[in-house]
């Protein structure tokens, strides 16, 4: 669970009942597989969305 491009990993947390409890959770970034093209070279990488994102609005601008 690690984006490729930019090193997103697990973040730790709490879930907060409404009692106030707090328990240990884990935020997981969104991760997914994808092609790109990176130096004139497609790649597969595992990327979170945000940089998918960057990179599909960094073609659409190249």
């Amino acid at each position: 669970m690690k984006c490729d491009l930019c090193g997103k990993i697990p973040q730790f947390g709490h879930n907060v009942s409404h009692s106030k409890r707090h328990t240990n959770r884990r935020f997981l970034p969104n991760i997914h597989p994808a092609k790109v093209n990176i130096n004139g070279q497609m790649k597969r990488l595992k990327l979170c969305t945000r940089c998918l994102r960057t990179q599909h609005k960094a073609a659409k601008a190249a």
